[in-house]
């Protein structure tokens, strides 16, 4: 009975803090966009796209999906997990 109440509240508690998570990750990545871009444009376009689909995912709910898809932008850009 322990481990399904934990497992519920893990549950209600873990959607909330990744849809938190996401506007920090579209912040980070905006803000390093602005102060050093990546000087391939390739690199520079696939972020700017990566961030799109995030803030995509983002706002239709998806927010595990839209921490990945932004985990991969900040990677391109040399950013920390």
């Amino acid at each position: 009975m322990r481990r399904l109440t934990a497992f519920t509240l893990a549950v209600l508690f873990s959607t909330p803090l990744l849809a938190m998570h996401c506007p920090m990750d579209m912040a980070k990545i905006d803000e390093q966009l602005e102060t050093n871009p990546p000087k391939d444009a390739a690199t520079l376009q696939q972020v700017r796209e990566l961030r799109a689909e995030g803030e995509q995912l983002h706002q239709t709910g998806k927010h595990a999906d839209s921490v990945r898809v932004l985990g991969k932008a900040r990677y391109l850009l040399g950013l920390k997990p």
